[in-house]
């Protein structure tokens, strides 16, 4: 199970920082990352990581402002001068199988229930 929080409303500029906390798992080597849904949009990965080592990936709509960073049972997502463009349903996800860093959506097979980003 994983459950988001950290989302809300911030002027352009501005800064939030989303939370992912994982439960139920077994410790090892897997796939996690965020992804966002704007209204009318397809999912966008925004940054991704594979437990196993390697590098991250992150969106280029994103590189230099957001930051993610994996703790124990916990992702974080820290963004920083945030766009009205970054506007969206921002959910964290994972698969549990995972042999190498991935960053498509339908590769992910759990995800939270999402936390509401509006940049104004």
């Amino acid at each position: 199970q994983l459950v988001e929080s950290g989302g809300g409303s911030v002027q352009a500029g501005g800064s939030l920082t989303l939370s992912c906390v994982a439960s139920g798992y077994t410790p090892g080597r897997y796939c996690i990352g965020w992804f966002r849904q704007a209204p009318g949009k397809e999912y966008e990965g925004v940054a991704t990581i594979y437990t196993g080592g390697g590098p991250t990936y992150y969106a280029d709509s994103v590189k230099g402002r957001f930051t993610v960073s994996s703790g124990k049972n916990t992702l974080t997502l820290q963004m920083n001068s945030l766009k009205p463009e970054d506007t969206a349903m921002y959910y964290c996800a994972a698969r549990v199988d995972c042999l190498r860093l991935e960053v498509g959506a339908p590769v992910f097979n759990i995800w939270g229930q999402g936390t509401q980003v509006t940049v104004s």
